[in-house]
Parts: C-alpha cells; sequence; structure tokens
C-alpha cells in the first residue's frame, strides 16, 4: 500500500431530527389533543485509534465525512430515532490540527482510543411538549439543531521507539533490515529512502520498534532534498541512532550536519539521547575506525560504536546500548509498513509546528 502522512478532511456530524406536529383524532376519544414526538439525535462523527493501520492513505481518496440527521418525530407522542455515529479509524499515533495548522484537537497515542470530536445535534421538540393549562392546542416545534462542521488536518506521527538517522548512503536502510524484520530497499545511490520504515527488532529476549527516515542534508529545514518533514515521525523515539558512514568524506562534518539540522527542526529532537555509530565497519580497518572514533568524540560524540550492517559486526553492543534507554519490557504490536512503490503520497507541504 502507499505511505501518506498527512491529509486534510471535512467533517460535519448530524442535524437533530425536527419535532412533529401532531393531533391525536381517535374515534370514542372525547379529547384529542397534541401528541407530536421529538425528533432524534444526529449522529457524532468518532475519531477511533486502530490497530493494523499505519497510514493515512484511505483519506486520499475521500475527504468529507458526514454522520446522518436524526429522524423526525411522530405521531402518539414518538421519538424520532437518533442517527448512527460516524466513527472514522485512524492509526496509532494520528494527531488532528485545526484548519491554520496551529491548534492540536487530538492526539492519539494508544490502540482502542476513541473522541468524540463533533456532537450530533440534539432533535427539535414536538409539540406535545408545548402544551400548558393555557395552551391546550400548541402548533409549535422546533426543527431540531444543526451538527457541527469543520475542515481539519490529519498528520501521522509513526510510534516507534527508537529512531534512525542520518546522511543518504549511511546505511541505514541495510542496518535496519539487518536488525529488524523490516524490507527496506536498498540502493547504491542517495535517497534510497523516500518515506518511513518501521521494523520490530527482537534482542535479548525484548522487543522495540526501530523506525528509519529519510536521509538528512545540510539545509533539510529549509528544503533541501527531501527535507525534514518526516522528523515528525522520530518525535516520540525514547532514543535516535546516528548512522555515519566510516567510508564518507568526512564523519566529524556529517556529524556536525544532522545534529544541526535536528536542532533546527525543534520539537525536543535535540534534547533526545543520541547513539553514534560509525557503519560499515567491514569497508575500513579497526585502526581507521579508532580514529574516527575519536574524531567524533572531540566533535561532541560522548560515545561511539563501530558497526556494520551489512557483516553484523558490533551491532549487538549497539542494541545492547539502546535496551538501556527503553523500559524493561518494551513490546509492540505495531507491524512493518509495507509499500509498493517509493512513490511520495503527502498531501501537500507541512510547516514544522
Amino acid at each position: 500500500m502507499h505511505f501518506l502522512d498527512q491529509a486534510k478532511i471535512y467533517l460535519k456530524s448530524g442535524a437533530g431530527g425536527p419535532g412533529a406536529v401532531s393531533f391525536r383524532r381517535e374515534k370514542y376519544i372525547e379529547y384529542g389533543g397534541p401528541d407530536g414526538g421529538n425528533g432524534g439525535k444526529g449522529g457524532d462523527v468518532i475519531f477511533e485509534a486502530v490497530q493494523g493501520l499505519n497510514t493515512l492513505i484511505d483519506f486520499r481518496y475521500a475527504q468529507h465525512f458526514k454522520a446522518k440527521r436524526g429522524h423526525h418525530g411522530q405521531g402518539k407522542d414518538r421519538t424520532g430515532a437518533g442517527a448512527d455515529d460516524l466513527v472514522i479509524e485512524v492509526p496509532v499515533g494520528t494527531q488532528v490540527f485545526s484548519d491554520d495548522k496551529e491548534e492540536v484537537l487530538a492526539d492519539f497515542t494508544e490502540i482502542g482510543q476513541r473522541i468524540v470530536f463533533l456532537e450530533g445535534g440534539q432533535g427539535g421538540r414536538g409539540n406535545a411538549s408545548y402544551k400548558t393549562a393555557t395552551n391546550r392546542a400548541p402548533r409549535q416545534h422546533q426543527p431540531g439543531e444543526p451538527g457541527e462542521e469543520m475542515w481539519v488536518w490529519l498528520r501521522l506521527k509513526l510510534l516507534a521507539d527508537v529512531g534512525l538517522v542520518g546522511l543518504p548512503n549511511a546505511g541505514k536502510s541495510t542496518f535496519i533490515n539487518a536488525v529488524s524484520n523490516a524490507q527496506a530497499k536498498v540502493g547504491h545511490y542517495a535517497f534510497t529512502t523516500l518515506i518511513p520504515k518501521l521494523g520490530v527488532v527482537r534482542h535479548k529476549g525484548r522487543e522495540f520498534v526501530l523506525a528509519d527516515i529519510p536521509g538528512l542534508i545540510e539545509g533539510a529545514a529549509d528544503g533541501a532534498g527531501i527535507g525534514d518533514r518526516f522528523l515528525g515521525h522520530i518525535e516520540r523515539c525514547r532514543v535516535l541512532i546516528h548512522l555515519i558512514d566510516i567510508a564518507g568524506e568526512d564523519p566529524a562534518k556529517a556529524l556536525r550536519v544532522v545534529e544541526e539540522e535536528l536542532a533546527a527542526y525543534g520539537a525536543g529532537l535535540n534534547d533526545k539521547p543520541r547513539l553514534v555509530a560509525l557503519n560499515k565497519l567491514d569497508l575500513a580497518d579497526g585502526e581507521l575506525g579508532a580514529a574516527f572514533a575519536e574524531e567524533l568524540k572531540a566533535a561532541g560524540a560522548a560515545e561511539v560504536f563501530n558497526v556494520s550492517g551489512a557483516s553484523g559486526e558490533g551491532v549487538d553492543a549497539l542494541l545492547d546500548a539502546v535496551l538501556a534507554y527503553l523500559p524493561d519490557r518494551t513490546s509492540t504490536e505495531t507491524k512493518t509498513v509495507e509499500v509498493e512503490d517509493e512513490d511520495e503520497e503527502g498531501a501537500g507541504e507541512w510547516s514544522p509546528i
């Protein structure tokens, strides 16, 4: 399936049904009188976070969601039936923003979380409810309250425990394929990964979700390359792994570039703990790896792991360090995102929030 992480949709709850104007007209009943029932309540618009969804692609083809109105009241004091609620299923990690993208209206972080977003209108009163001692034959009624309506933006932030960042061609796809059940595309060219990937890592009897996002380049915060729009998918991560290509031109500069882009994006990414890993150790000798590790420490890295996603060398030590940042029992039922092609399906540009 295609991947879509933001969409704009229109919502409208159902209007209340009108009350009825009716009078009893039965043979042998000496006194009639009003018997018009009230209208039924309109349907609510409800969002629910469900398991098994990892994309907002359904909202690419359906942007208007309208709940039904309540049924009108009837004679013999019969109240109209209330309309069914409209339940909109979204992936866990979805946020609902106002039309101007300035306000977070809802945030779905757990499976089964359910929020009544727009309430349906109340049904109108029938003429029976207006009967008084001085008004024995009222003919007034209410039409029913209108429903609420609004445009909103949906934005998906994938829920992952660990985020994988780095420059293009740092070997992130090879790494996530090696340590998890992901099947990310691997190629010898920049921006092999165009959309985020999720994989479940199982290490020493524990599980955690690893997210790989497209590579960052200098100026990503200003839109260079793919830009930084996918950084939102690692905002909820507990720890970040920064992969650096040991065969790159300047590993210390690679560290600086990504760190500056994380800081420019904001949203707390710059404050998250980071594990720096020199990747592709199989392409260099140990002496060179040790020298580059010292350069990275001098550039600000607290600790450097020398690893190879291709051969698996040093990966266990890195994963051990990751577990130290996670709860003792970290598990997930989130599935890997399966994508048929690498076309980006984002619905327009999104300014960092």
